[in-house]
C-alpha cells in the first residue's frame, strides 16, 4: 500500500525541472489567450479573454533566475546591480518635465536587511543612467539612496 500512495504523489515534477517560481496560475473552461504587442516597447502583453468562448485555457506566470544561488540572498551582504553572474537585474524609468529620457543602466547595490516568509527589507544605493532620446551624446544621472520594503 505505501508504494501506491507514493506513486500517487506529484508525478509531473522531475529532478531536472528548471528552477522557477510560479506567481500566477489561472484556468478558465471557455476562453482564449490574446497577445498584444506594445509598439513602444519590446514586450507583448498576454491576457485571457473569456467573452467569446473557446476551450480550456491556462495562463501561468513563472519567474526565473538562471544565476546560481537564486533565493539565497544573505542579510548584511551588498549585491551588485547588473547583468552578470551573481548580480541583480534592475531597470529604471523617470518622469520629469524635461527632454524625453531613455533608460541606459542601473549601477549600485542592494543590501538585504531582513528576509521573512513574505517580506524583504533592504536598502538601495544606486545611480540611474539615462540618455536623451533626441541627443544620444547627452546623458543624465540620478542618485537613488532609499530603503525598500517588499511584501509578497
Amino acid at each position: 500500500m505505501p508504494l501506491l500512495a507514493l506513486a500517487a504523489c506529484d508525478g509531473v515534477s522531475r529532478p531536472d525541472d528548471t528552477l522557477g517560481q510560479q506567481s500566477l496560475g489561472r484556468w478558465e473552461w471557455h476562453g482564449r489567450i490574446v497577445a498584444e504587442a506594445d509598439p513602444t516597447l519590446t514586450i507583448a502583453r498576454l491576457r485571457m479573454d473569456t467573452s467569446q468562448g473557446g476551450g480550456d485555457v491556462v495562463l501561468a506566470r513563472y519567474d526565473f533566475n538562471p544565476a546560481g544561488g537564486e533565493g539565497d540572498l544573505v542579510p548584511g551582504r551588498p549585491y551588485a546591480f547588473g547583468a552578470g553572474p551573481g548580480q541583480i537585474a534592475a531597470h529604471a524609468t523617470v518622469a520629469c518635465l524635461c527632454r524625453p529620457l531613455r533608460p541606459d543602466s542601473v549601477r549600485g547595490t542592494f543590501l538585504l536587511a531582513t528576509r521573512g516568509l513574505r517580506q524583504l527589507t533592504g536598502r538601495v544605493d544606486a545611480t540611474l543612467y539615462f540618455t536623451e532620446w533626441n541627443d544620444p551624446a547627452r546623458h543624465v544621472t540620478y542618485p537613488l539612496h532609499q530603503r525598500i520594503d517588499a511584501i509578497k
